[in-house]
């Protein structure tokens, strides 16, 4: 009987520590940056960033997108995606 415990709590002891080494590893590397670099081959200067993300509610949000020298505003929700507005850039600096 003493022996199943302590299978048992060596097992979750086991399953404890190999889930907080996936843990350390995740935060190391969005630490150093090499998540991003592991995804794939990416320009050396990025087209496209999302500028920033306002939740309307938990279905829908704004987002606000750059792609070259245009932004363009998209409410993305549940029934469907929605451009909003659309504009150049060019001669801001």
């Amino acid at each position: 009987m003493d022996s199943d415990v302590f299978t048992y709590a060596r097992a979750v002891l086991a399953l404890a520590f190999v889930v907080g080494l996936i843990v350390l590893l995740a935060v190391l590397l969005k630490k150093t940056g090499l998540d991003k670099r592991l995804i794939g081959n990416r320009p050396a200067v990025p087209r496209l960033d999302v500028m920033e993300t306002l939740y309307l509610d938990p279905r829908r949000r704004l987002v606000l997108l750059k792609c070259d020298n245009k932004e363009h505003l998209l409410l993305l929700g549940a029934s469907g995606d929605l451009l909003i507005e659309s504009r150049s850039n060019e001669g801001k600096a």
